[in-house]
């Protein structure tokens, strides 16, 4: 008919209508219905975990800050007043013994010297070990890696008697250098398999290349296979560096006799077993323990589980 306008065949279709409920309602499938509530307990969840993993540490910054007289007072106030903070008992913490303080700067600086030390240590080891085992050919190979992995798995409690017999018989005990000799004994062998995984990652036609251009074996390591690396050593230096700070079994059985040898988690516990220590104080010891961990696992949180995790579809 004339006057009439013909639409084109291929317009865009209008949207479907949303499907209607026996009462006029929209009716909901049990995808969207899945999909909101599980989006809604994600977010519960992802709260509920904070709250059970914050709280303590909150709980525990409180009561070292706030004053004893008041905690005594109202121990359960978890928003407490500007007048009732203090920071004598940090002051007494870390003042040392001779000016009545309880010493953790000294004991601070015997953990930090002996964390860095084996995080050196290990690591000077762990290299070279770690890339002849991915990259050399030898008989018993792979039982070489399982070997180190299981090392690491033996219980430490079961060495314990032996190597205090053993230090004190060649007259270290006492002496941080024997504290750091089993630190490193500990960590370097899981340090050679979390690095064999990743080495073997490295593509070894970029080593081959460079083999062809003259390159030695040396070479290779420090100037391509390292750099290529470095996440996983950092990361790897940073969890040996964990683990030498927090260690207590040994620190224990060595260091025990010599107060200005202790680590901070061996002050830690002293100020934990006295009945004279408030409460505040040992909460602000265990801040001191726990703060520099915490920082640098936030600094280098991505870094960490990046590097920890690489190789891992390889190993």
């Amino acid at each position: 008919m004339a006057g009439m306008v013909t639409l084109p065949t291929d317009s865009p279709a209008a949207p479907p209508t949303p499907a209607k409920g026996p009462t006029g309602g929209r009716r909901w499938n049990r995808n969207t219905v899945e999909i909101r509530v599980l989006g809604v307990l994600r977010w519960v969840v992802i709260a509920g975990l904070m709250l059970f993993t914050l709280f303590p540490f909150y709980y525990m910054v409180l009561l070292s800050f706030r004053d004893l007289s008041s905690l005594v007072q109202d121990p359960g106030r978890l928003l407490p007043t500007l007048a009732e903070f203090t920071a004598e008992t940090y002051r007494n913490v870390l003042a040392s013994t001779e000016s009545g303080g309880q010493g953790f700067l000294r004991f601070m600086a015997n953990s930090g010297l002996i964390a860095l030390g084996t995080v050196v240590l290990t690591l000077a080891f762990a290299i070279p070990g770690a890339y002849a085992v991915a990259r050399l050919k030898f008989p018993g190979q792979r039982q070489v890696s399982v070997l180190f992995l299981s090392v690491y798995l033996f219980p430490s409690i079961l060495l314990a008697v032996p190597l205090f017999v053993f230090f004190t018989r060649v007259g270290l005990r006492g002496s941080l250098v024997a504290l750091l000799l089993v630190y490193v004994s500990q960590t370097v062998a899981v340090s050679i398999y979390m690095l064999r995984n990743y080495f073997q990652t490295v593509p070894a036609s970029i080593e081959e290349a460079a083999a062809v251009d003259g390159a030695t074996r040396l070479t290779i390591m420090r100037k391509v296979t390292l750099p290529l690396a470095m996440p996983a050593i950092l990361a790897n230096g940073l969890f040996v560096l964990m683990i030498a700070w927090n260690e207590f079994l040994f620190a224990l059985l060595f260091l025990v006799e010599n107060r200005p040898r202790w680590t901070v988690s061996l002050g830690l516990s002293q100020l934990a077993g006295s009945i004279e220590i408030p409460t505040t104080v040992l909460m602000a010891g265990s801040v001191i323990l726990t703060l520099p961990i915490v920082v640098l696992f936030f600094a280098s949180e991505r870094l960490l589980t990046g590097g920890l995790t690489a190789g891992a579809e390889k190993g």
